[in-house]
This record gives structure tokens, C-alpha cells and sequence, in this order.
């Protein structure tokens, strides 16, 4: 099965909208890297140099494929990304090899014999 990394940068009030779309277009989990910081175009916002920025986070979507760009599109209207700038971002980018996914695999499709054994499955080496 031929995978995808979602990575989404996110408002902190926004996460819980944004994971909710992605599991109702196909996801089947996520990972939450809270109290990140970015900065795009407009610099931070400060008060007596204390950082007035809303609290950020990362999530992480490990995701089939097949389903990657409806997922990807769903984080966006969710996090309502192009309503203005730093709203937030998401893209997304392909998965060589993983291994540890057994669980989330299985939640995707029908194991092989590999994965039912733990071991995921290698790709051939291109010639």
C-alpha cells in the first residue's frame, strides 16, 4: 500500500475541528506536536517582548494514498487556511518505507503475511 505523510501546521483553538475532518475523510489517526512556532510573512506580534502569538501545532496524518489529497483537502477547509495568512498549513509528502504501522495498517485493509508477522513488507530496488 502506497502511503502519504500529512503534516499540518495548525492553531491551537482549531485542532480538534481540523483531526475531526481528517478522520471523517479517511483518516485513521493522528499525531499532535503541540506549542510549535513558525512565522511567515508578518512577524510575530509582541508585548513588552513577550510573544502574543496564538499557541501552533503539528499534526501528522499517515494516510493511504488513495485517500491523501480528499484528506488534505478536508484539513484545509477545517482550518480554514486561505481565510488570510497564518491561518495555517498543510502539504503532504510521500512515504518511502515505514515499519511499526501493523495496527494502522490493518485499519486501512487486509494484512498481508508480513504485517500480520510484524515485519512490513520491503519494496523491490528499482533496476
Amino acid at each position: 500500500m502506497k502511503l502519504k505523510l500529512i503534516f499540518a501546521l495548525v492553531d491551537d483553538e482549531r485542532t480538534d475541528a481540523v483531526i475531526d475532518a481528517a478522520r471523517a475523510a479517511g483518516a485513521t489517526g493522528a499525531t499532535v506536536v503541540t506549542g510549535v512556532r513558525g512565522e511567515g510573512l508578518k512577524p510575530q506580534k509582541t508585548f513588552l517582548g513577550l510573544d502574543l502569538s496564538t499557541s501552533r501545532n503539528v499534526l501528522l496524518f499517515l494516510v493511504s494514498a488513495a485517500r491523501a489529497h480528499e484528506i488534505l483537502i478536508s484539513i484545509g477547509r477545517a482550518g480554514e487556511f486561505d481565510a488570510e495568512p497564518g491561518t495555517g498549513i498543510a502539504f503532504q509528502v510521500d512515504i518511502e518505507d515505514a515499519i511499526g504501522l501493523r495496527t494502522q495498517l490493518m485499519g486501512m485493509r487486509e494484512p498481508s503475511a508480513g504485517e500480520r508477522e510484524g515485519l512490513a513488507p520491503r519494496k523491490k530496488e528499482e533496476a
